[in-house]
């Protein structure tokens, strides 16, 4: 590991001590699938989450949070309003804005609500599989490619290797400077940049997409973490502290030999278990 990279894993353990004593308030309009997961996830990490998206209170809710994270997974009309509502209110006071743009790429729906968001609001960090960053950047003009997503889960033709890790990488720092953004684009391994700083992360586990809402709860980690401290430094501490929950997870799932449901348990229970000492001693991370 090069120096550089043991000095952003100095800061990731700052900034994990930092959201315990902040316990930012994470203001989330998300998913119903996994809202209750979402959560808990939020809360094990040392967040304060709040699930509101009536138009009557968003901006009264977003006024006092530390974050506002908005999740595409089951757009309405009505959600719709209450995301740019919230959005504004957020940008307004330099109220950071996570977004997961679920499935975009396969619905005009889910295309113009995530190109509205992304070009009428400030947002600190944008989450998403592979193929959703990829959809991003072909509908900004990034890149032409024409894959396109298996419903909300990646297209095995995008998912991040070995052969294809600097040419993502460039797409995704690219594409965070366009957009002067934060992005982190998960898979079996992760990329996030700010458009300066390119980071690999090599942790994780092969059973995370098999449980409904991972991301979305990756995504809800991300802005509780960024809620207490900096898209870059946030992200990153989220992404870490999953996957490595993930790995610890899955260990205890074969040893039990139970499933993914005892799984999907665990993961939220090394999440909330997440400390300096195994960020320090099981983080696999590359500068790209």
């Amino acid at each position: 590991m090069t120096n550089s990279e043991k000095e952003l894993l100095e800061k990731i353990n700052q900034t994990l001590t930092q959201i315990k004593e902040k316990n930012p308030l994470t203001h989330c309009i998300t998913n119903s699938v996994t809202i209750n997961d979402c959560a808990n996830a939020s809360l094990a990490i040392g967040g304060s989450p709040i699930m509101a998206e009536d138009i009557e209170e968003v901006e009264e809710i977003t006024t006092i949070a530390s974050a506002l994270v908005i999740n595409i997974g089951t757009l309405t009309k009505l959600q719709i309003e209450s995301m740019k509502l919230s959005a504004k209110t957020a940008n307004k006071t330099a109220t950071p804005i996570i977004l997961d743009p679920v499935g975009v790429g396969v619905s005009k729906l889910r295309n113009d609500t995530t190109i509205d968001l992304i070009e009428n609001y400030d947002i600190a960090t944008i989450r998403g599989n592979i193929s959703e960053i990829k959809a991003i950047a072909k509908l900004t003009g990034l890149i032409d490619e024409n894959n396109t997503a298996k419903g909300v889960d990646v297209n095995i033709d995008d998912i991040i290797t070995e052969e294809n890790i600097e040419t993502n990488g460039r797409i995704i720092k690219e594409l965070a400077s366009k957009l002067n953004t934060t992005i982190l684009a998960s898979g079996p391994i992760d990329i996030l940049s700010d458009g300066k700083t390119t980071v690999a992360i090599y942790n994780g586990d092969d059973m995370m997409p098999l449980i409904t809402g991972s991301g979305c709860m990756l995504s809800t980690v991300v802005g509780s973490c960024v809620g207490g401290s900096s898209p870059l430094e946030g992200s990153l501490l989220a992404i870490l502290a999953m996957t490595i929950a993930g790995e610890k997870a899955r260990a205890k799932v074969d040893e039990k030999d139970e499933g993914t449901g005892s799984f999907r348990a665990y993961l939220i229970d090394y999440l909330y278990k997440t400390d300096a000492e195994s960020l320090a001693s099981e983080s696999k991370i590359r500068i790209l």
